[in-house]
C-alpha cells in the first residue's frame, strides 16, 4: 500500500516539477526576446512667429509701373548704374511651416539718392531705377528681386518695403533692415521693435560672386 502511495506520490511531483519547468523555460525565452525600439517620442513642432508688420509709408506707387519685375536696375530700355547691386531673396510660408504658393510678393524702395517714384516725393527717383518690384510665389514658396542695398534718406534708415498678398487679400506690409546699420537705432520705427521682431526683419547684406545678397523669410498668418 506504501509502495502505492509512493509511487503516485513521486508521478505526481514528476508532474509538478515538469509544469514548473516548462515555466521556468517560457521565462527565459521571454527574456531572451529582442527589446523593440518604438522611436523617439514625438517633439512638438517648433513655434513660428509671424514676421512683423510695418507701415506701408506714404510711397506706395500711385499707379504701378509698366516695367514691374523682379529686375528694379532694369527700367524699360534703361539700366541703373548706382548704388550696391544686391539680390534680396527667401521664401514666404505660413504658420504651419507651408508655402504661401501663387501669392504675391512687391517691393518698392528709394534710389541711391534717396528718392521715389512718387508725386508725394516731387517724382524725383531717377528714371533707370524701377524703383517697384513684383513676383509671383512658385510651389516652394521662394521668391528674389534684383535691386540696391536701401540706403538711408530724411528721417529714415535703409529699408525696403514689402507687401504680401493672396488673390485679392493683403496677407502683410512690412519692412526689411540692413544689420548693422548705424542709422537703426534712430530710426522710430525700428525702435518700437522688441528684441525677437527686430531680428526677424533685420538682415546682414553679404557680399558674393555677383555682388551683395540678403535672405529674407517671411511667415505669414494666411
Amino acid at each position: 500500500m506504501n509502495s502505492v502511495r509512493n509511487s503516485s506520490s513521486n508521478r505526481s511531483d514528476r508532474g509538478f516539477s515538469s509544469r514548473f519547468a516548462i515555466t521556468r523555460r517560457q521565462a527565459a525565452a521571454m527574456i531572451a526576446l529582442p527589446s523593440v525600439w518604438t522611436g523617439a517620442p514625438a517633439q512638438p513642432a517648433p513655434v513660428r512667429r509671424p514676421t512683423p508688420a510695418q507701415t506701408e509709408g506714404p510711397f506706395y506707387p500711385v499707379a504701378l509701373p509698366s516695367d514691374s519685375d523682379f529686375d528694379l536696375l532694369r527700367n524699360g530700355t534703361l539700366t541703373y548704374g548706382k548704388g550696391q547691386p544686391a539680390w534680396i531673396e527667401g521664401t514666404v510660408s505660413d504658420m504651419q511651416g507651408k508655402p504661401v504658393a501663387g501669392g504675391v510678393v512687391e517691393i518698392w524702395q528709394c534710389d541711391e539718392g534717396g528718392h521715389y517714384h512718387h508725386p508725394g516725393d516731387g517724382s524725383r527717383a531717377d528714371a533707370a531705377f524701377q524703383g517697384f518690384g513684383r513676383v509671383t510665389l512658385g510651389a516652394d514658396g521662394r521668391y528674389r528681386f534684383r535691386t540696391i542695398r536701401p540706403v538711408a534718406y530724411s528721417g529714415r534708415t535703409p529699408h525696403v518695403h514689402f507687401k504680401l498678398k493672396s488673390g485679392t487679400r493683403e496677407l502683410l506690409t512690412t519692412q526689411l533692415y540692413v544689420a548693422g546699420d548705424p542709422n537703426n537705432e534712430r530710426d522710430g520705427l525700428w525702435r518700437r521693435l522688441d528684441a525677437n521682431d527686430r531680428a526677424a526683419v533685420t538682415v546682414p547684406f553679404e557680399r558674393g560672386a555677383d555682388g551683395l545678397r540678403a535672405s529674407f523669410d517671411i511667415v505669414v498668418q494666411a
